[in-house]
C-alpha cells in the first residue's frame, strides 16, 4: 500500500501526550512528569513519518520535494500564526530586554534551530523558562531537523546496505548511548539536541519498517502489551519530576510505552485502544499540535502579566483558553492548509513558507537591532525593567574553568595596601561588587573578589567538579595575596533546600544521591565550620554575609508590569516571617560561629525589611533586585552600610601599618 491507513488510537495517543504537557506546565498536582508528553510525540512522529516514506518508496513514488512540502503544510501555517500572535501580544506586554529576546527566539525558530538557542541559554543567569514565550518550540526544531536528515538517511541506507534495518537500529543505539552519557555530563545538550533525542524518533521509525509478521499478536498478548504500554506512560507522567535525570534511560518508560501501544493496536483494538479511539480522545488528538503551540505562550504571558499567584480557578480558566485557541487554530489555520483549500500546490506552499521564514526572521532580527523597541514603555516602567540587567563588568567577575589565574580575582581600591580583604563566594558575592568597589575607593583600602556562579565557598560540598576546582584555585592563591580579612558570601539556603522553581539541583545530597534536609544541614555546618577554622588558623578575620530575603517573584518583571498598569508598588515584597523561617538554621549556625570575636556576621535583611514586616523589592522608583534572589546595583548600594565596619577596620589597620612603617624609617 502506498498510503497509510488512519488509526484513531494514535490520535488518542496524541491527546494523552498533549494533556500531560499542558497539565504539567500549568502545575496541576499529580502530573509532575508531564514533560514526557514530548517524548510520546517524538515516537509517534517517527512512526508516522517513516511509514509514509517507506510506503511511498515501496510504491515507487516517493519524492523529497513532496515530502518536505507536506511537512511545511502540516507545520508552518499554525506555527507562523502563533508566532505572529506572540509578537503582537509582546508589543503591549514585554519589557524591552524580553521583547528583544523574543525576537531572537523567532529568528532561531524560523531557521529550525531554536533548540540550540535554548540549550545555550540554559544557564545560571538566563531568563527564567516561564518568561520565554517560544521555549516550547525547541521540540518542533528537533522534529524539523529530523525531517530534513532522516529521509536522506533512510533512502541512502535502504538502497546501499543489505542489512540496513540493523544499521538503522545501530544508529538508534548510538543515539541512546549518547543520551545516557550526556544526561549526566551535559544535561542541557541531552535535553535539547537532536543527536541525543533521535533514538526516540527512531524507535517509532523501527516500528514502521519492521517486517509485518512482527505485528501479529494474539488477543491476550495484545491486551497485555497495550495495558503495559499505557502503564509505562502513566508511570512516567505521575512518577517523574524535575529532579529526574532526563531523558537518558528514564525516557525508556514513555518511549517503550508508545511502541507497545502502537504495536498492540496494529491489527486489533484492545481495551486501551478503544479508550484512545473514543470521540473525545480523537478530537483532542486532532487539535493536539495547535493546542501544544498555544498553551505555552498563554502560560508565559499570564505569568508575566499577573500580579498575584494564579488560583486553581485561574489555572483552569487558562487551560480552557489554551484549548479554545488550539481548536480555533486547528479549524481555521491547520485544516484549510492540510486539505489544500489554501496554497494547494507544493511549489506554492514551499514558496509561501520561505517568504514566511524571511519575513518573521527579519522581524525577529529587527527587535534585536532596536533593543526591543524601548519607546513602547513609560519612563518608570523602563527604569524598573533595567533593574534586571547586570553591567558587563560584573558578569566578567564570574569565574569559570576558562578564567586564567591572573583574572581569577577582580580588584578594587588601592592594591598597594599591605592589608586587604578577600571576598569569596558565588554569584551573590558578585552582586555586592558595587559595595566593595565604592567602599574600597572611599576608605583607601584594597579588596579582591573571587566568585563563581552556583559555587558555595566551602570545600567538600561543592555542587560539581567545576566548583571544587574554583575553590581549590582560590585557596592556592590566598596565601600570597597578603589577605587580612575574608568575606564569605553565598546564597546559603540554595545549598540546603534548593530553589522553589528549579528544584534541588544545587542542594546538598547524601552519598547515595538522595536529598535529606537534615543531612544537607549537617554537611553545610561541618563544611563551614572547617572553612572558618582553616581561615582563622591562617590568621584571617572572617566575615559571614547572610543572604538577602528571597522574593517569591522577579521584582523587575513585577514592578515593570505594575508600572505599565499604573498600579501602586508599596506592597511589593516578601513577608519577613517567611524570610526568617527559611534562614532559621543558617542564622543559628552563623551565631555559633560568631562566638569567636574574630568572626563577624553581616545581615542585609534589617536594611531591606521595614517595621511593617515587609522585605521591600522597590525603593524610590528602582528595583532593589535583579531577579528573585540577587540584589540589583541600586539594591547593593542601599544595603552598603552593613559592610561599613569591614572598611573602617581595614582602613584603621592600613593606617596603623603605614604609621609603623614610617616609625621604622
Amino acid at each position: 500500500m502506498s498510503t497509510l491507513a488512519y488509526r484513531r488510537d494514535i490520535d488518542g495517543l496524541r491527546a494523552v501526550a498533549v494533556i500531560a504537557v499542558v497539565l504539567f506546565h500549568f502545575g496541576v498536582p499529580g502530573i509532575t512528569g508531564g514533560f514526557v508528553g514530548v517524548d510520546v510525540f517524538f515516537v509517534i512522529s517517527g512512526y508516522l513519518i517513516t511509514s509514509i516514506i517507506w510506503n511511498q518508496r515501496q510504491a515507487g513514488r516517493f519524492s523529497f520535494v513532496e515530502f518536505w512540502s507536506r511537512r511545511a503544510r502540516r507545520i508552518l501555517p499554525a506555527l507562523f500564526a502563533m508566532i505572529i500572535a506572540v509578537l503582537a501580544v509582546g508589543w503591549f506586554l514585554l519589557a524591552p530586554k524580553d521583547y528583544e529576546e523574543l525576537g531572537r527566539s523567532v529568528r532561531y525558530q524560523v531557521m529550525f534551530v531554536s533548540n540550540i538557542l535554548f540549550m545555550r541559554q540554559d544557564g545560571y543567569f538566563d531568563v527564567a523558562s516561564d518568561l520565554k514565550p517560544l521555549l516550547h518550540t525547541w521540540s518542533l526544531a528537533v522534529e524539523e531537523q529530523f525531517y530534513i536528515v532522516f529521509p536522506l538517511l533512510l533512502t541512502l541506507m535502504s538502497s546501499r546496505l543489505k542489512h540496513w534495518r540493523l544499521a538503522l537500529f545501530g544508529v538508534l543505539l548510538v543515539s541512546f548511548g549518547l543520551s545516557v552519557w550526556a544526561v549526566h555530563h551535559h544535561p542541557e545538550k541531552a535535553f535539547f539536541l537532536l543527536p541525543m533525542r533521535a533514538w526516540e524518533l527512531l524507535a517509532g521509525a523501527m516500528l514502521a519498517i519492521a517486517p509485518k509478521h512482527a505485528w501479529r499478536l494474539k488477543p491476550v498478548a495484545a491486551q497485555g502489551l497495550s495495558l503495559l504500554g499505557m502503564g509505562l506512560i502513566l508511570l512516567a507522567i505521575a512518577g517523574f519530576d524535575k529532579r529526574t535525570p532526563f531523558p537518558g534511560a528514564a525516557a525508556l518508560l514513555p518511549v517503550l510505552g508508545v511502541v507497545l501501544l502502537i504495536l498492540a493496536n496494529g491489527h486489533r483494538q484492545t481495551w486501551v485502544g478503544q479508550f484512545l479511539s473514543s470521540r473525545v480522545m480523537v478530537g483532542l488528538g486532532l487539535i493536539s499540535y495547535s493546542w501544544y503551540l498555544w498553551h505555552w505562550p498563554v502560560f508565559v504571558f499570564s505569568s508575566y502579566a499577573s500580579v498575584e499567584e494564579p488560583s486553581a480557578f485561574d489555572s483552569a480558566g487558562l487551560i480552557l483558553l489554551t484549548l479554545v485557541l488550539g481548536y480555533l487554530s486547528w479549524k481555521f489555520v491547520e485544516t484549510p492548509f492540510r486539505e489544500r483549500r489554501l496554497l494547494a500546490g507544493r511549489r506554492q506552499i514551499l514558496l509561501a513558507g520561505a517568504c514566511g521564514v524571511l519575513v518573521l526572521g527579519l522581524a525577529g532580527q529587527t527587535l534585536r537591532w532596536t533593543d526591543g523597541l524601548p519607546w513602547r514603555l513609560s519612563d518608570q516602567a523602563l527604569q524598573y525593567a533595567k533593574g534586571r540587567e547586570w553591567r558587563p563588568e560584573l558578569m566578567a567577575c564570574l569565574a569559570d574553568d576558562k578564567t586564567p589565574d591572573d583574572k581569577l580575582f577582580c580588584r578594587y581600591g588601592q592594591q598597594d595596601r599591605p592589608s586587604r580583604a578577600l571576598v569569596w563566594g558565588d554569584s551573590h558575592a558578585t552582586a555586592l561588587i558595587p559595595i566593595f568597589d565604592d567602599g574600597a575607593q572611599a576608605h583607601g583600602v584594597s579588596v579582591i573578589l573571587a566568585s563563581s556562579a552556583g559555587c558555595v565557598p566551602v570545600a567538600g560540598i561543592e555542587h560539581d567538579a567545576r566548583c571544587a576546582r574554583f575553590n581549590q584555585r582560590v585557596e592556592q592563591a590566598l596565601k600570597p595575596q597578603n589577605v587580612s580579612d575574608v568575606v564569605l558570601v553565598a546564597r546559603w539556603s540554595l545549598y540546603l533546600y534548593g530553589d522553589t522553581k528549579s528544584g534541588l539541583d544545587h542542594a546538598l545530597k547524601a552519598a547515595d544521591g538522595h536529598y535529606d534536609r537534615v543531612i544537607a544541614e549537617q554537611r553545610l555546618a561541618e563544611g563551614l565550620r572547617a572553612r572558618v577554622a582553616q581561615l582563622r588558623a591562617g590568621g584571617h578575620r572572617v566575615w559571614l554575609v547572610k543572604e538577602v530575603p528571597l522574593q517569591a517573584f522577579s521584582p523587575p518583571y513585577r514592578l515593570t508590569r505594575l508600572a505599565m498598569l499604573d498600579r501602586p508598588v508599596d506592597d511589593v515584597g516578601l513577608n519577613v516571617a517567611e524570610h526568617h523561617k527559611r534562614q532559621a538554621f543558617i542564622s543559628q549556625l552563623f551565631a555559633d560561629l560568631a562566638k569567636d570575636p574574630a568572626v563577624r556576621v553581616i545581615d542585609p535583611a534589617p536594611k531591606l525589611c521595614d517595621e511593617s514586616g515587609l522585605c521591600r523589592a522597590e525603593l524610590g522608583g528602582y528595583s532593589l533586585y535583579t531577579d528573585d534572589n540577587h540584589l540589583s546595583e541600586v539594591g547593593a548600594r542601599f544595603v552598603a552600610p552593613i559592610l561599613e565596619p569591614l572598611f573602617v577596620g581595614l582602613q584603621a589597620r592600613a593606617n596603623l601599618g603605614k604609621g609603623q612603617a614610617n616609625a621604622a624609617k
